[in-house]
């Protein structure tokens, strides 16, 4: 019999790889950046199973050259706007991704630029080792205050929830605009302009659509507290970055923090970078050594199944099963 043919873009954490290795000899891509798109198609032409992550676009065009033996698309991640799904669906082809087992990590993360923003910790440190510290003064790097305040969230998914969660240990009053979302952890459904004029955090939490693609633009911004600060976790691609930095720029509100941007990375001329109100870091929602590995091991664990002919343990398109039945 055959062996599969497997392409994997990059090293991934050992939990998973080994799980791969355990069944099959799989083709892994070893350098740190990414492949490039043209050898993203070489590499992958003629396999049976691709794991990947959110740095590769994996569309019909890619699918076609891979050609029609492709059993399986595991992305480990639980974002999957890198994959045109229905592309994927219309080829009998299951998607893969990892929920989860990265809620709590990225819900911390969420909190810690949230505290970080208000607080103005990353502008205190550059204050500091720029020998600007000459006495302690009651007016120095005044931020905002956290206890009591409100909590506007964005999407009231796993992770939205978890950030609900952890806004009670602060006594926080937490709005959410998510459709179809029922409450949970106190927190309270609004129409999201009550959610804009009412917060003063607010933290996005929703995937990237066409719907959502700049949902935090310009219109959404001036509706935010003057004194308001914004956190997104999500996707870069919701955020209009320029409608950010006007509004950060003319302290519209008080401060942003990203895990997130678009393009990734971002550049280093993006105006953004300019700014003390503003928080930028490289994208480590998921990143601790305990989620990476989970996060492995599924991809792994989608990977291997839909090699084998199994069900995917966890499948954005389930409906590929109904096809073909």
């Amino acid at each position: 019999m055959t062996r599969p043919k497997i392409f994997i873009t990059r090293i991934i954490p050992d939990l998973g790889l080994n799980l791969v290795k355990e069944h099959y000899l799989p083709d892994i891509w070893t350098h740190d950046l990414p492949p490039s798109r043209d050898e993203l198609i070489a590499r992958s032409r003629g396999v049976d199973g691709l794991l990947c992550l959110l740095t590769e676009k994996a569309d019909g065009e890619l699918m076609d050259a891979i050609g029609p033996q492709l059993k399986v698309i595991s992305n480990m991640a639980v974002g999957v706007d890198n994959i045109d799904v229905p592309a994927a669906t219309a080829r009998g082809i299951p998607v893969g991704n990892t929920p989860g087992v990265l809620t709590d990590a990225t819900a911390d993360q969420a909190f810690a630029l949230m505290l970080s923003a208000a607080r103005r910790i990353v502008e205190a440190d550059r204050f500091l080792k720029a020998g600007k510290w000459v006495t302690w003064h009651p007016s120095l790097l005044l931020g905002a205050d956290f206890a009591g305040s409100t909590l506007g969230i964005v999407g009231f998914g796993r992770i939205g929830q978890a950030v609900a969660k952890r806004a009670q240990g602060f006594d926080m009053r937490v709005l959410y605009h998510s459709p179809n979302a029922p409450p949970a952890y106190g927190a309270q459904p609004v129409d999201m302009d009550t959610l804009l004029r009412e917060s003063d955090f607010v933290s996005v939490h929703v995937p990237l659509k066409p719907e959502t693609k700049h949902l935090v633009n310009a219109e959404f911004l001036s509706k935010m507290k003057p004194n308001a600060v914004l956190v997104n976790t999500a996707r870069g691609g919701v955020l209009d970055q320029n409608a950010l930095y006007h509004a950060l720029k003319s302290n519209q509100i008080f401060a942003a923090a990203l895990d997130v941007t678009d393009p990734e990375p971002l550049s280093l001329d993006s105006p953004l970078l300019e700014l003390e109100n503003c928080i930028i870091v490289p994208h480590l929602g998921s990143a601790s050594k305990k989620t990476r590995d989970m996060m492995s091991l599924l991809a792994a664990q989608n990977l291997v199944a839909g090699l084998k002919g199994e069900r995917l343990p966890n499948c954005v398109n389930p409906e590929v099963y109904k096809a073909s039945s």
